[in-house]
């Protein structure tokens, strides 16, 4: 049996304590995508958890939209990535 390992760190500490492992990653073949799974995507990446590029080829993003996710917690918090909020906080 072989047990594949995944490169980075298996968890890392946040900014607020808290500590986010790759279990707590959402499902790979995730395809509806609700504001806290893309918070959990945007802190993991952040975090140096998983690669921008790993999360990409992961979730089948675009590099744009993820760039769009991490700008929007940076300006504005994790509220801004729910898609009601889009209009409020697009510059």
């Amino acid at each position: 049996m072989y047990i594949r390992k995944d490169p980075g760190p298996a968890s890392v500490t946040l900014p607020d304590g808290s500590r986010l492992s790759r279990s707590d990653l959402p499902p790979k073949n995730t395809s509806r995508w609700v504001a806290r799974r893309k918070a959990v995507i945007v802190a993991a990446v952040e975090g140096g958890l998983i690669t921008d590029r790993e999360a990409c080829q992961t979730y089948d993003l675009t590099q744009d939209e993820l760039s769009s996710w991490i700008s929007a917690v940076q300006s504005h918090g994790p509220a801004a990535l729910r898609i009601t909020a889009i209009q409020k906080y697009r510059s």
